[in-house]
């Protein structure tokens, strides 16, 4: 078949710019052939380039710390946790997919963030989630719901990696384009670390796994465009999922990484055989002869240019050592897995490309990868003008409610708060043993088998803080995720970042972008947990409007002592209460405010990020000495949310309090403010004359609040609830709107 002639105008079709259609040929010193045009424009999308945002994300602490490799240099952050073992984590977006084919776009997001972790030599051992929709009141959100969750409990219950701990906010902003970012951790041995790279003349390569397909082609590109009436079109564009065939390529992989055959391994992701071929030659300063007539095909009639792009699922490429491709060939043989020799590793430094007799493409492989020469730009930035408006409002001029009770019922119904027991119910959460705490509390905890230590994970991001104050509200981002940690008994170690924005080329949005890496820099550096690689998703707009900016954190910490273990819950009768942190009546951007007044506006509420290290410092010092019985922190619904969760989150076991809150001004700001770095503890009546010495030592404020008794909730001179009516609330909400009783 002859390809087509390329042009300025196909180039453009292609999503090239002209200024880098022009740097296309001046690399080349000719026209490009029609697949190599291909290949440059999936290499220099944005969601492979990262060409709109390298300049920022190099500005984020990415070294140190227990960190082995740097950011950026691997599939997958790599920390050590002792022990001879490190853990391998990193979070991935399926937006764009999931926004037009929910299940499938969600399942080959986990998927895709599996293979990441396991080409690193490392097993999963864990999946976590953030999920952001429009309105629940709307039917097609309600479509893309359960769509997305189908997928991903299908993929994780199918490959058999628990998914653990999540996230899920509904806000109208993400009507059109949901959010859908999947996270995986994994454990490795550090004498078994695989590394994506190739070099070695003559040293083969290999594809291994699933046969080539059409699905997926230009889903890079697909990726790095605003969604649109057209996006339907693309269905394509999204590819199809089989955790079956991916277990057996895990099970393969960690052999033959395990027996010391590669020199190198890269899963095929975005732009499939293209970035590969490309990003492992450039790591290894070498080139590749590619003959793509030996890689296993599904379609007949496939031409250069789609074998090249394909993003069909559950394949590998590896750099093999020479003599050892017999015994590869037999370990994928063994798992009924395609294994087939499709080139070998030169010393030039080119993509060579050949197929049914002709070369395809010449391209040298440093000119196509990011921190090569894929091109870097830093955009115009502009502060946003909604933000004038927002900043005029005074929470002062809101009218109080009438009835705390009823308000309080309110907030505590709004889907951002209820419990997500509908969506995790649909996981395995338990599958291979090693799951402590489960969804549901502040972070999950997850067993390393053989040793007395635990991981405690979590993904973290209000993005209604962020639209109204990136800076603060991505520092908030991390402290709440570090705080989520250290209330579960663990040490946060490294974060890995989804950055979810919409269109770089508005001045507006990338001012966004820009402040939200320097809180992410400023809070990740006072925690000592560097960043360690991520996940930019730009154009996350559709016709009517952006999505908020939503830079979701996913963090990792390690628990270092079994015994240390702390779960949100209070635990028996007689226990006494306490807050820590101190209460500033903060409620812009509050869900006290969007679900009473229905308004979105003020400030995010401030962050100290040296109070907030002072107060997970003495919170892990009281767990670590025994004296804390639970650890809840107060986010979203504000103190009156987090003490009613503290009653009835264990649904085994569900114990009421009788408190008193200090009201400041206004017992609705004092029950609702989303004031940071206050966490609730409750500890027992004898261990609470050695807590409060320590608090008093450790400088942070802290208050008596009551005492753990009875079937109600009982916030004295203020509000009185039965249990039974908390739970209803608590656990039926998401159940009966999903299946239309509300």
């Amino acid at each position: 078949m002859k390809e087509p002639e390329v042009t300025l105008e196909l180039a453009l079709e292609h999503g090239l710019t002209e200024e880098e259609y022009n740097r296309v040929l001046k690399i080349l010193g000719r026209t490009p052939t029609f697949t190599e045009l291909g290949i440059f424009s999936v290499m220099w999308s944005e969601h492979c380039s990262y060409k709109n945002s390298i300049a920022q994300l190099k500005t984020l602490p990415r070294s140190g710390g227990r960190l082995l490799v740097a950011a950026g240099e691997e599939n997958a952050g790599l920390i050590d946790i002792g022990d001879d073992l490190a853990v391998a984590f990193k979070i991935e977006s399926h937006n764009h997919p999931s926004a037009v084919e929910p299940y499938q776009g969600a399942a080959t997001g986990v998927g895709g963030i599996m293979r990441d972790i396991f080409t690193m030599g490392a097993r999963p051992i864990a999946s976590l989630n953030s999920l952001r929709f429009g309105s629940l009141s709307d039917a097609r959100t309600r479509y893309l719901f359960d769509g997305v969750v189908r997928g991903i409990g299908d993929y994780g219950n199918s490959f058999g990696v628990p998914t653990v701990a999540g996230e899920v906010y509904f806000d109208e902003s993400y009507q059109g384009n949901p959010l859908v970012n999947a996270m995986a951790v994994g454990i490795v041995n550090k004498k078994h670390v695989a590394s994506a790279v190739a070099k070695g003349v003559g040293n083969p390569v290999m594809i291994v796994g699933s046969s080539t397909g059409r699905d997926g082609i230009h889903g890079a590109t697909f990726a790095s465009e605003e969604i649109s009436e057209k996006s339907e079109s693309k269905r394509p564009s999204v590819q199809v999922g089989d955790p079956f065939t991916e277990k057996l390529l895990l099970e393969a992989t960690l052999e033959i990484i395990k027996n010391g055959w590669l020199v190198g391994i890269q899963d095929m992701g975005a732009a499939g055989i293209s970035c590969s071929t490309s990003e492992m030659s450039a790591k290894g300063n070498a080139g590749m002869k590619i003959n793509l007539d030996r890689v296993p095909l599904r379609e007949d009639g496939m031409t250069a240019y789609e074998i090249m792009l394909s993003e069909s699922q559950e394949r590998m490429l590896c750099c093999v050592k020479k003599g050892y491709e017999d015994k590869v060939k037999q370990v994928f043989d063994k798992w009924d897995l395609n294994c087939e020799i499709i080139g070998e590793v030169t010393d030039d430094g080119l993509l060579h490309i050949d197929y049914q007799g002709e070369r395809k493409a010449t391209i040298p492989a440093f000119e196509l990868v990011l921190g090569g020469g894929a091109p870097v730009y830093i955009r115009e930035q502009k502060e946003p003008e909604y933000l004038k408006e927002t900043r005029k409002f005074n929470q002062n001029t809101l009218p109080e409610p009438k009835d705390l009770n009823e308000a309080f019922l309110k907030v505590f119904s709004s889907p951002n708060i209820v419990s997500k027991r509908w969506v995790y119910e649909q996981y395995d959460t338990m599958v291979r043993t090693n799951t402590i705490v489960g969804p549901g509390c502040d972070a999950a905890v997850i067993y390393i088998k053989g040793k007395n230590k635990a991981l405690a994970m979590k993904t973290d991001c209000n993005s209604r803080y962020v639209y109204l104050n990136p800076k603060e509200g991505t520092k908030i981002a991390v402290a709440e995720c570090a705080r989520n940690i250290v209330c579960s008994g663990g040490v946060p170690l490294g974060v890995t970042n989804c950055l979810n924005f919409g269109n770089p080329y508005k001045p507006e949005v990338y001012w966004q972008f820009a402040q939200a890496i320097a809180g992410m820099g400023e809070a990740c550096r006072k925690f000592e947990t560097p960043v360690t690689g991520g996940n930019v998703s730009f154009y996350n707009e559709s016709p009517d409007t952006a999505v908020y900016p939503t830079p979701t954190i996913g963090m990792v910490g390690l628990v270092e002592d079994l015994s240390h273990i702390t779960t949100s819950y209070f635990k028996n009768e007689g226990d006494i209460i306490y807050l820590l942190g101190e209460d500033r009546e903060e409620v812009g951007g509050s869900e006290y405010l969007k679900i009473i007044h229905n308004i979105v506006a003020g400030d995010s509420p401030q962050i100290n990020l040296n109070e907030e290290k002072k107060l997970q410092e003495t919170l892990l010092n009281l767990i670590r000495k025994g004296l804390v019985k639970s650890a809840h922190d107060i986010s979203e619904g504000g103190i009156a949310a987090a003490l009613a969760e503290c009653c009835i989150i264990n649904q085994e076991k569900q114990i009421g309090c009788e408190v008193e809150i200090p009201v400041k001004s206004r017992k609705d700001f004092s029950l609702f403010s989303e004031s940071q770095s206050r966490v609730i503890i409750s500890t027992s009546e004898s261990d609470s004359l050695k807590l409060e010495p320590e608090l008093r030592q450790s400088g942070i404020s802290f208050l008596k609040l009551g005492v753990v008794k009875g079937s109600s909730f009982k916030i004295k001179d203020i509000l009185e609830i039965k249990l039974s009516e908390l739970s209803d609330i608590y656990f039926n909400t998401i159940p009966k709107i999903m299946s239309g009783e509300e």
